[in-house]
């Protein structure tokens, strides 16, 4: 791990430059009557999740590179998410994936969690492939299965992932299933859709009343000429079935191309039901890439949705949970997630900068160019000099990319676990 003092060592050289850049930045954000220094606070309180599937290389259909130097245990998952948070004082917790994560010693996983300052964001299930020795196949479906056997398995599954969340203080189940169907007349729609809602019911009952149950859609793959949740309002009618533990989770990259995600987030927010967020790009479908390195417009517009939402009143949404969920196959994946982290944080500081006063007005006026033109001028503002202040503040790296390679991390990785790693489960 990166000692404080090499951190401060390697931010000396760059303090100079950009202290001119934010003194810049500043003057003109005032001149507006914004105050930098509150969005530098909300900037340093935001943190998104590491999903310990993306700490090592992922990759396609057709091959996995191993990069060398990848985590081979839980334990040194937790370690690599204690680096990127040293280095950009955002990423303060781990999503964990089951089995691929089962905690073997949990006392001492929670003194590790402790001493690196690391808290378990959430479990997520696994049914969407079958495990070694697993009496009933998925191949036909988990939770919406045509045989009580396999939706029982399933089930138990799910539970036993939240057991071993709460031994670690985590609050949150994600369900992701991959069930559908290929072709036509293989599934009974109706059906289908009911044995599920009835097999989420019963692990919603065994989930601690403190705890909140994402549910997340995805409109093909890997079945695509039917997916049992294929869309936000499957999602929705779910958890309006289950209780208000149970909150939609949305993926950007589960959505048809041109899709207008911003409006989705709208929607959710106004009924209460967005829980969560698993932050990718995506060009096509699920592509999982770099967050906003495709479309940063819209990541902009998501978060101009999500800070509206945070200041209305009217909107009684409970608190969103953040995650980036993406696969590495080209990048360094700790350097792509700490461009992800970057783009997240630039994308949530612009929509901070937006006029909700004067673009309520515009927008009741039906004045379109000037609505339009309020949010191209917050978006093509760099604020880049506050997120580095947010980094700088939270006591990590104003280059925090520059600083991994400075450091050369990678090639101390590759040294202490060789560079044929096992693969973190994609």
């Amino acid at each position: 791990m990166l000692a404080s003092q090499r951190l401060h060592d390697f931010n000396r050289p760059l303090q100079d430059d950009h202290q001119f850049r934010l003194t810049y930045t500043q003057d003109l954000l005032g001149r507006r009557g914004l105050d930098v220094q509150d969005i530098v606070r909300r900037l340093v309180a935001f943190q998104v999740a590491i999903p310990s599937w993306a700490l090592g290389t992922g990759g396609t259909r057709f091959g996995r590179f191993p990069l060398g130097g990848e985590p081979r245990s839980l334990e040194e998952k937790l370690e690599d998410v204690g680096l990127l948070n040293q280095l950009n004082g955002s990423s303060n917790s781990i999503s964990l994936h089951i089995p691929w994560d089962i905690p073997q010693d949990v006392a001492a996983l929670q003194q590790q969690l402790q001493e690196q300052r690391l808290t378990i964001d959430s479990v997520n299930s696994n049914t969407f492939q079958d495990q070694k020795e697993q009496p009933a196949s998925y191949k036909f479906g988990s939770l919406s299965h045509t045989e009580q056997a396999a939706r029982e398995q399933a089930i138990q599954h799910n539970i036993e992932c939240v057991r071993h969340g709460e031994a670690l203080g985590a609050k949150t189940l994600t369900v992701w299933l991959a069930d559908g169907s290929n072709f036509p007349g293989q599934q009974h729609f109706r059906h289908a859709y009911q044995r599920t809602a009835d097999s989420l019911a019963a692990i919603y009952e065994a989930m601690p009343s403190d705890w909140t149950m994402l549910i997340e859609y995805k409109p093909y793959e890997p079945n695509f000429y039917s997916m049992v949740i294929p869309d936000w309002g499957t999602s929705y009618s779910l958890c309006q079935q289950l209780g208000q533990q149970a909150q939609v989770l949305v993926d950007l990259g589960h959505h048809l191309p041109n899709t207008n995600i911003e409006q989705i987030v709208g929607r959710l927010l106004h009924f209460g039901r967005l829980g969560g967020f698993h932050f990718n790009g995506s060009m096509y479908g699920d592509d999982d890439l770099t967050t906003g390195s495709m479309k940063p417009f819209q990541l902009f517009l998501i978060f101009n949705e999500l800070v509206d939402g945070a200041r209305d009143e009217a909107v009684t949404n409970a608190a969103v949970a953040y995650m980036i969920d993406a696969s590495h196959n080209t990048k360094d994946p700790l350097e792509d997630l700490l461009q992800s982290v970057e783009n997240i944080l630039g994308a949530y500081a612009k929509a901070l900068l937006v006029d909700r006063a004067l673009l309520a007005d515009y927008q009741a006026a039906n004045d379109v160019v000037r609505a339009e033109e309020l949010l191209r001028d917050a978006f093509l503002t760099d604020v880049r000099p506050l997120v580095q202040e947010a980094y700088c503040q939270s006591g990590g790296a104003l280059d925090p990319i520059g600083a991994y390679r400075a450091e050369r991390i990678r090639e101390q990785l590759i040294r202490q676990r060789g560079k044929l790693s096992l693969s973190t489960g994609l």
